[in-house]
């Protein structure tokens, strides 16, 4: 590591989606993101959340959850899971959804999903849930290929379309917005703070 840069910061999130939306906010702030543990739900995330929290004793973690409906206050969430963290650890909570921080940046979301900015949410912390709000949304679009990727198919039982997950890995890494987007979002906003914090050179 060159000196007075900051080590690359390690990370834990729920899926692939945070994956790129921390890994944006990492480059956002002037970091950049080390290992990242994709644990495949928010379950075996705060399983292993104990043991980042050691690992953040020695080097810069960031661990991205999202807040769901578990609880009303995500100083309660914190606490609960994560009473004692480590000087080197950011649990970082999106409200309620990582959706939700996409969702911010209404200007640039509206074109890229071709709906209308008016019927993108003007206060996403609010959406009780995100996810079903951004299929909403896809459904509404002018293209068909957004249709068809991100909107489940008729009796799929999915909550989701085939190419969701990708259509918003793009979204996030190449139109996302983490500073306008953490105008219309204090969870986000405090996450940016907090990873700045994080990835300031020594």
């Amino acid at each position: 590591m060159t000196p007075g840069t900051a080590a690359p910061v390690s990370g834990a999130v729920e899926g692939i989606v945070d994956e790129a939306v921390l890994r944006r906010l990492c480059e956002h702030v002037g970091g950049s993101l080390g290992t990242v543990h994709v644990k495949g739900g928010k379950h075996r995330l705060l399983h292993r959340l104990g043991g980042y929290n050691k690992a953040a004793r020695f080097g810069p973690w960031a661990v991205l959850v999202d807040l769901d409906q578990d609880r009303e206050c995500v100083v309660d969430f914190v606490r609960h899971w994560l009473p004692y963290p480590a000087e080197h650890m950011r649990f970082r909570v999106c409200v309620r959804q990582v959706e939700s921080w996409l969702l911010a940046d209404r200007e640039r979301l509206s074109a890229f999903l071709a709906v209308p900015r008016a019927t993108v949410p003007r206060d996403p912390d609010r959406c009780g849930h995100a996810k079903h709000e951004m299929v909403n949304l896809a459904g509404r679009s002018t293209r068909r290929a957004v249709r068809e990727e991100m909107v489940p198919r008729p009796r799929s039982g999915r909550p989701t379309g085939p190419a969701y997950s990708a259509r918003l890995i793009e979204f996030a890494r190449e139109h996302w917005r983490p500073d306008v987007a953490a105008e219309r979002s204090e969870s986000l906003q405090r996450c940016v703070t907090r990873l700045a914090e994080l990835t300031a050179p020594s």
